[in-house]
């Protein structure tokens, strides 16, 4: 059993997380931060939390963005001194965890060199789970050919590009196929490594990144509608796991449209519900308020691939002694920061009748 080589280092770290979860933010502190008149009064509520004073040398008038910017350092923080302390194989499973964000922050750079922007300035701009000591690296490269030999080189992606993609991929028609496909052998690779880690981590990050390849095909399939990519290259960006895959993904290659993508979904009943209109919560705290007027089907269908996430995430701390309680911890406060910045936007905005369209963790 996994619990046999679960060491007291990871044992250790492992009670820190279950620590840390605690402090995550419950009903009532939603409802504290909600009745806040101004941002002001949000710093203060949110100082009484286990967010402390992370914003009391932030200047007056605070910006959104900057509680979000803040919110998320500490987050990063916490990461850093969970990884700078873990042992194998922990230590290649938080390692993983940052490959996301790394494919993520390369395909900005890739995107600042093709445009002949100043890839400088997008470092300020790229995720800081996805920053690694050789990313300034990627910034002397001065096309894109370069680019993709540094990222071969200077990157823990190399595997994924060289095994996927050529320099001669990289251009602006390809970018979103090249993030997809990146992300696509990063599943897959995340979740054969997950299988070497043995019961319960196993079931419970097999589960979790199901979910997400699953997301990620219908949201591929649906954006796809009305573009020029192919079915046949539609099909190639679907990961090969997940509980779509095989018969939901074969479905989804030749669909045409959205109820077709429904009628596929249809022997799962959760992702069924996904699909059933009605009036929602704007989940993604991220947005500002002023952009959430588009498509309410496509809002709403968000809403529930959030909440979904978050019930998941929040089962992994139903078991002790595995792994996927440091992931889990991660993408809850990254709903928290959503969240808290979704009701400091409605504050800034004075939109107070969408004050309550977040979702809540506990």
């Amino acid at each position: 059993m996994e619990a046999l080589f679960f060491n007291v280092s990871t044992g250790f770290l492992e009670g820190i997380v279950r620590g840390y979860k605690a402090g995550i933010l419950t009903q009532s502190h939603y409802n504290n931060l909600t009745q806040c008149e101004t941002l002001e009064d949000f710093r203060m509520q949110l100082s009484s939390t286990d967010y402390g004073n992370f914003l009391a040398n932030e200047p007056l008038p605070i910006s959104t963005s900057t509680i979000a910017d803040k919110a998320t350092q500490l987050l990063v923080d916490q990461f850093h001194f969970l990884r700078s302390n873990a042992v194998e194989p922990l230590s290649t499973f938080l390692d993983y965890m940052t490959y996301s964000y790394m494919i993520d922050n390369v395909v900005l750079l890739i995107t600042g060199t093709l445009h002949e922007r100043d890839t400088h300035e997008l470092l300020e701009r790229c995720h800081p789970l996805g920053v690694f000591d050789t990313m300034p690296a990627l910034c002397v490269a001065t096309n894109v050919e370069e680019l993709y030999q540094s990222v071969l080189v200077e990157t823990p992606l190399a595997p994924y590009f060289r095994d996927c993609l050529s320099a001669s991929d990289l251009d602006d028609l390809n970018i979103e196929i090249i993030r997809n496909t990146l992300h696509k052998a990063y599943l897959e690779d995340f979740h054969r490594f997950c299988t070497t880690l043995g019961s319960p981590t196993s079931e419970i990050m097999h589960r979790i990144l199901a979910f997400e390849a699953d997301r990620r095909t219908i949201n591929i399939t649906i954006n796809s509608f009305g573009t020029e990519l192919s079915k046949e290259q539609r099909a190639k960006l679907f990961p090969t796991i997940g509980r779509l895959f095989p018969e939901g993904n074969n479905a989804f290659a030749k669909a045409d449209e959205i109820e077709q993508v429904r009628q596929a979904c249809d022997h799962i009943s959760e992702y069924k519900a996904f699909f059933d209109i009605a009036p929602s919560a704007r989940a993604n705290g991220g947005a500002q308020v002023d952009d959430l007027g588009g498509d309410g089907a496509a809002a709403q269908l968000e809403d529930r691939f959030f909440s979904t996430e978050v019930h998941l995430n929040k089962l992994a701390f139903m078991q002790q002694f595995q792994y996927a309680t440091f992931y889990s911890y991660i993408k809850l406060k990254e709903q928290e920061i959503r969240s808290i910045t979704w009701i400091a936007e409605c504050i800034a905005q004075n939109a107070r009748d969408r004050i309550q369209d977040f979702i809540p963790i506990f």
